[in-house]
C-alpha cells in the first residue's frame, strides 16, 4: 500500500501531559488518556445507524436504501440513534472492481482452494447475495518506544542462546488499522495490504462523484479514535518483531522475542475502504466471502471443507502406519 497519509489535517490542540496531537472530537489524549480539554467546537452531527443484530456492525442509515438485513452477515438490522455523535469517514477510496468482476473472483477463488475443498465447488456454489461496502478503518502516523527482549545465537558460548534486551524507536507512516465491526480482524488483514491510499478523496465528495457502485453503504465508527490505541499497540507488536530481527536484536536466529509498545504523537484519519461481502450456498449450507474493492485478485472468506477427502487422507496414513509397523514386525521375527 502507499505509505504517504496525503495533507495533514490540521490540528489545534496538543496533550497537556504527552503533547499527542487531539483531534477535534477527542475526549481524552489517544496515547497518554488524559482528559481533553474542555471546547467549543461543533459537535459532530448526530445519525441514524442500522445495527445487526448478530455482528454488532453499523451502518449509514438510508431511507432509500431500505435494507431490513445486515451487508455484513446477513442477520436482521434495528434502526438506532445514538445519543454520543457517531464519527463519520473523512475520506474515501473509490472502488476499482465492478459487481461484475467481484463475482468472477468469487469463483476464481473457490478454484484455487486446494485438495481439501470440494472439486466442483466453482460450478455448484450459488451466489445470493453481493453487497458493495465501505468499511471502516484508521490510517495511522506515529512513533513508538519498542521494549524488546529476546533469545538469540549472538555471544551464546557454549550455550546455545544468549539473553538480550533493548529498545527501538520505530516510526509507523500511513499503517492502516481495521475499525470494523462486520469484517473480521484476519479479514481485514489480508485486505489491508493492497489499498492504494494515495488514491483517496475526501468523504464529501461522495455525492457530487461516482466512487462507487449506487448501492454502497457505509460502515459507521461506532468507537472514538481513542478506541484506536489498543488495537494499534497490538497491530503494532505484532509487526515489530520482524522490524527488530532486520538489524535490532543481535544474531541470526532467535527464540522468546517478546516486545512492549509506547505510543507517541498518534495521529490518525477516518477511512473508508471498498470491499464486496459475497454470500453464497454450497449444498444447502452458507458462506461468506469478502473481495477487494480494488484489487479482484485479493479474496478472503468462509469455504466448505470435503470432508470425503480429508478421512481418504488419514486412512491411507493408518495404513501406512500399519505397513511400516507389520514391516518392522516380521524383519525382527525372521
Amino acid at each position: 500500500m502507499s505509505l504517504g497519509m496525503g495533507t495533514s489535517t490540521a490540528v489545534a490542540r496538543c496533550c497537556a501531559r504527552c503533547q499527542g496531537p487531539l483531534e477535534p472530537g477527542d475526549l481524552r489524549c489517544a496515547v497518554c488518556g488524559l482528559a481533553a480539554p474542555l471546547d467549543r467546537a461543533p459537535a459532530p452531527q448526530r445519525v441514524q445507524v442500522l445495527r445487526c443484530t448478530e455482528c454488532g456492525a453499523a451502518v449509514s442509515y438510508s431511507a432509500e436504501a431500505q435494507a431490513p438485513k445486515c451487508r455484513f452477515c446477513g442477520a436482521v438490522t434495528r434502526l438506532e440513534q445514538p445519543v454520543d455523535p457517531v464519527d463519520q469517514a473523512d475520506w474515501l477510496l473509490p472502488f476499482g472492481v465492478t459487481p461484475e468482476q467481484a463475482g468472477q473472483a468469487l469463483r476464481q477463488w473457490m478454484s484455487t482452494l486446494g485438495f481439501f475443498r470440494p472439486s466442483d465447488l466453482a460450478h455448484a456454489a450459488t451466489v445470493e447475495g453481493l453487497r458493495p461496502i465501505w468499511w471502516a478503518g484508521w490510517l495511522v502516523n506515529v512513533d513508538a518506544l519498542v521494549s524488546w527482549t529476546a533469545d538469540s545465537n549472538a555471544g551464546a558460548r557454549r550455550s546455545a542462546w544468549a539473553p538480550h534486551a533493548g529498545q527501538a524507536q520505530l516510526p509507523f507512516r500511513g499503517l492502516l488499522v481495521s475499525a470494523s465491526r462486520g469484517l473480521s480482524l484476519e479479514e481485514s488483514r489480508e485486505l489491508a495490504p493492497s489499498f492504494r491510499l494515495d488514491r483517496m478523496v475526501p468523504a464529501a465528495h461522495r455525492a457530487e462523484q461516482q466512487l462507487g457502485p449506487v448501492d454502497a453503504v457505509l460502515e459507521q465508527f461506532d468507537a472514538q479514535r481513542s478506541a484506536a490505541r489498543k488495537v494499534l499497540s497490538e497491530r503494532i507488536a505484532a509487526t515489530a518483531e520482524d522490524a527488530l530481527k532486520q538489524g535490532v536484536i543481535p544474531g541470526s536466529t532467535f527464540r522468546n522475542v517478546h516486545v512492549a509498545v509506547l505510543l507517541r504523537a498518534l495521529e490518525t484519519r477516518r477511512v473508508a475502504l471498498p470491499s464486496y461481502v459475497l454470500a453464497y450456498r454450497y449444498k444447502g449450507r452458507s458462506y461468506r466471502a469478502v473481495v477487494h474493492g480494488q484489487d479482484a485478485g485479493r479474496v478472503t472468506g468462509s469455504a466448505p471443507i470435503a470432508w470425503g477427502k480429508v478421512a481418504l487422507v488419514i486412512a491411507g496414513a493408518i495404513a501406512l502406519v500399519v505397513i511400516v509397523v507389520a514391516s518392522l514386525a516380521l524383519s525382527r521375527a525372521g
